[in-house]
């Protein structure tokens, strides 16, 4: 069984699903993210077994959607989810996520409303997150992982 997942984990995750395969620099360069919190990230799901490995020494872009080259010759370590991996992402849907934002103390209408409320147990629990700066700002990893999720795609306000 699965162990609990963390905000970061859910992105690498989805990061992974919508990428095919990428590199922990990169995703921590979209982020903004420290590079040893996506490190962190990549070694626990691999002792998960959801991500693995991929191996060989070129990519090509059909494998590698983000990837803007036909094909890129590896120079990092690439990763993948695994089959657990991708039966783990397809049950993240919206309902999932509001499972998980509420476990996190969050309310998952007001992120989906893409707004900083006034409350400040909200905004101080969106701030440990990393969705949102101390001046109320969306952060890049908030962008980032709103992107790669569709979680607050068409949300009614």
């Amino acid at each position: 069984m699965v162990k609990k997942l963390n905000i970061v984990d859910v992105y690498v995750l989805l990061h992974l699903k919508k990428a095919g395969v990428d590199y922990a620099k990169m995703m921590a360069k979209v982020t903004g993210l420290p590079i040893e919190k996506i490190n962190e990230s990549v070694e626990k799901l691999m002792k998960e077994g959801l991500i693995e490995r991929d191996e060989g020494s070129a990519i090509k872009r059909s494998k590698a959607r983000f990837k803007k080259a036909h094909e890129v010759h590896k120079h990092h370590t690439y990763y993948r989810l695994s089959r657990l991996g991708e039966l783990t992402v397809r049950k993240m849907d919206k309902k999932w996520a509001k499972n998980f934002f509420e476990e996190l103390g969050l309310n998952y209408r007001e992120i989906a409303k893409k707004k900083v409320l006034s409350d400040e147990l909200i905004s101080v629990g969106l701030i440990s997150i990393g969705f949102v700066t101390k001046k109320g700002k969306k952060t890049k990893f908030f962008e980032a992982f709103s992107y790669v999720s569709g979680f607050f795609d068409n949300e009614k306000n």
